[in-house]
This record gives C-alpha cells, sequence and structure tokens, in this order.
C-alpha cells in the first residue's frame, strides 16, 4: 500500500514538474517573439521540399514539406533518433549575412539540428510555448558566414514551418 501511495506521489510531482517546464501563451516566451511570429504567418513563406538548397538566405519564413524519417535522407544522423509516426527533413541554407547570434523559430514542436562545418551546433538559448498560435518553439545559435544544414525531426505533421533570424 505505502509503496503505490509513494509511487503515485512520483507521478504526480513528476507530472507538475513536466507541465512547469511547458509554458502556455505567446507571452511566456523569454523574448519578444513578434517578428517571428509574423515571418511564420505570413502568406508569402517559401514552400520547399525536403533536400530544397535554397540560394539566398529567405527574407521571409520558409515551409518545408516533411516526410517519414526512413525517406528523409537526413546528410548527418539526428542526435536524437525520430520516434515512429513522426516527420522528419532537411534544407541546406547558405551563409549568413554575417557571424553572429541567429534565432530559429518553429511553428511546432520538432527536434532541431543544426549543422555548419561538419559539426553540430549547440543551441545557446531555447524558448517555447504551448497555445500560441503559429510559432511553438525558438532556439539561438552562434554561427559563422558559412552555409549550414538545418535538420528536423520527430514532428507529429507533415510540414513545418521556420524562420532564422538575427538575435535581438
Amino acid at each position: 500500500m505505502r509503496s503505490s501511495a509513494l509511487l503515485v506521489l512520483v507521478l504526480l510531482t513528476s507530472t507538475s514538474a513536466w507541465a512547469a517546464e511547458e509554458p502556455s501563451g505567446c507571452d511566456k516566451f523569454k523574448w519578444n517573439i513578434d517578428h517571428a511570429r509574423a515571418a511564420l504567418t505570413a502568406p508569402d513563406r517559401t514552400k520547399l521540399s525536403s533536400g530544397s538548397e535554397l540560394g539566398a538566405m529567405p527574407s521571409t519564413g520558409v515551409t518545408i514539406a516533411l516526410v517519414a524519417p526512413a525517406d528523409a535522407k537526413l546528410p548527418t544522423p539526428p542526435e536524437r533518433a525520430p520516434k515512429d509516426g513522426t516527420f522528419a527533413g532537411f534544407a541546406k541554407f547558405p551563409a549568413v549575412p554575417k557571424a553572429g547570434s541567429y534565432t530559429l523559430s518553429l511553428s511546432k514542436g520538432a527536434w532541431v539540428d543544426l549543422v555548419q562545418d561538419g559539426h553540430f551546433l549547440k543551441p545557446t538559448a531555447f524558448s517555447g510555448a504551448t497555445d500560441c498560435d503559429g510559432i511553438r518553439k525558438t532556439v539561438k545559435f552562434e554561427l559563422s558566414a558559412s552555409p549550414f544544414v538545418l535538420q528536423i525531426s520527430g514532428v507529429r505533421e507533415n510540414s513545418i514551418s521556420l524562420v532564422v533570424q538575427p538575435s535581438e
């Protein structure tokens, strides 16, 4: 009986901790998301298929069509294995105009691997919230002025919108 009560207590507290990590509402992001949200919901987003190579850094958001992970042919195995029933894809981006901090914003929950010069880049910061129309997650990276590959996996739907912008 005591072990059952302990198990219930552990499950309740771990659920609360998980919920605390997932704030709800647009005002719960750690930094201003207005520009990213506008780009992610703009009607003129560039539409790409997985594996596309962009000729220039887009000034608007892009929407990538995703496929099953086995069909995605990601250039580098993702750092986190995709779950069954999810979608994945990638796009090759040209060099950013100048080295510095850039924010990648996503319309949906996803695992992101950013590969530059043959190495996975580690995020310098991230923020996310549920129940904010058009945006779910933002991740900051330090980019050098060289091309990079953005790999997306673990998405529950077959497309995702994203935008890469200089960090504010």
